[in-house]
């Protein structure tokens, strides 16, 4: 298993704004476009304090490597669920549907007085006997990788908010 956390930062904006940027499923579906995932639902549900989140995506599977290829076919497909019971507190669980692994973690949002930031925590889990490790490596960069686009859209998101 492999786990590690990842921290976003958004100036300027309070936990709330965050959270109501999250909440919108037209910021979700920019992300999924920035990242090039050209086939996506995104599916956004209040839930008491907080929401359901679901955002299930697919793309060509060119940029993962070989190894991991055979495993994921010509096309990637992967489901984002996140559980919000509040609006700074989070689960997240993402899979691979149809593979062996999956990832859980945390979300959590708090503010500073200048800003928010949002951290990711997560265990990656692939049981796959000698490459599994390999794979978790993988999929951890992917997250990372797609945690980083989200902040990016997520500043240039907020920025527009504030203009409006």
């Amino acid at each position: 298993m492999k786990s590690f956390s990842h921290e976003m930062r958004y100036d300027g904006a309070s936990p709330g704004q965050v959270y109501e940027m999250l909440s919108n499923p037209e910021f979700r579906d920019r992300v999924c476009e920035y990242q090039r995932y050209p086939r996506r639902t995104v599916a956004i549900t209040p839930t008491g304090a907080g929401m359901t989140v679901k955002i299930d995506q697919y793309r060509p599977a060119h940029e993962v490597p070989s190894f991991a290829r055979k495993l994921v076919g010509d096309e990637l497909n992967i489901v984002q669920e996140e559980a919000w019971d509040s609006p700074t507190n989070g689960s997240l669980h993402v899979t691979i549907p149809g593979k062996p692994g999956d990832m859980h973690g945390t979300i959590t949002l708090a503010g500073d007085g200048t800003g928010t930031t949002e951290t990711v925590a997560v265990d990656v889990k692939v049981s796959i006997p000698l490459i599994g490790g390999k794979i978790e490596g993988l999929i951890a960069d992917m997250l990372v990788k797609a945690l980083r686009a989200e902040t990016k859209v997520g500043r240039i998101w907020l920025a527009e908010q504030v203009e409006n």
